[in-house]
């Protein structure tokens, strides 16, 4: 949890810095197109936090998103994609076993706001399907997820570019009766968009 929180707090300083840097070059537009969607693929990584840390490493998967263009700087997000979170060897009693992997696939929406050029904070919520529920001992198929965002966008040739992206993502429970069934986890989305 320590780490998990370190990793964090250089992360956004980083960004911080980042984006005061292009605050002093780039003070009010972001090169966003007015007229098209933009389409990403991606690969999503995380590192669980809270209770879901005690049984899993880390999680791994991929997303594709949409960001539908409303105003120069404002986007709607259309979010679908894949996670898997490794479950670690845990011990019980005199017993070595392997927690279960927990398969979702979440899908989700929201808005994507450019304060300067390429920087963005975006916000997201949705629905995770639970895909091996039974294998894992969930009694709910669906969980709501919401998950805020920061990153930027590195400019590549044409309107392509690279999406990197900071974000904490939780979910309702699990497993109705167990406080600890949340799926929480700070994660990272390094994406190629066109």
């Amino acid at each position: 949890m320590k780490s998990t929180l370190k990793i964090t707090t250089l992360v956004l300083a980083l960004a911080g810095f980042t984006l005061s840097a292009k605050a002093q070059t780039n003070p009010t537009s972001t090169k966003t197109t007015a007229s098209g969607i933009r389409y990403s693929i991606g690969v999503d990584a995380g590192i669980p936090t809270g209770k879901l840390a005690d049984n899993y490493n880390w999680n791994l998967g991929g997303s594709l998103q949409a960001d539908i263009p409303v105003a120069s700087q404002l986007f709607v997000t259309v979010n679908v994609g894949y996670n898997n979170i490794f479950g670690k060897d845990v011990t019980v009693g005199a017993t070595t076993v392997k927690a279960t992997n927990i398969q979702l696939l979440p899908v989700k929406a929201g808005l994507k706001f450019f304060p300067v050029q390429n920087f963005y904070i975006q916000g997201e919520a949705g629905a995770a399907f639970v895909l091996n529920k039974t294998k894992i001992g969930a009694d709910n198929s669906t969980v709501f997820i919401y998950a805020p965002q920061i990153g930027y966008q590195f400019a590549l040739s044409g309107s392509n570019y690279i999406d990197a992206g900071v974000r904490y993502e939780a979910s309702t429970k699990l497993i109705s009766t167990v406080n600890d069934s949340k799926v929480n986890f700070v994660g990272l989305r390094a994406a190629y968009g066109f």
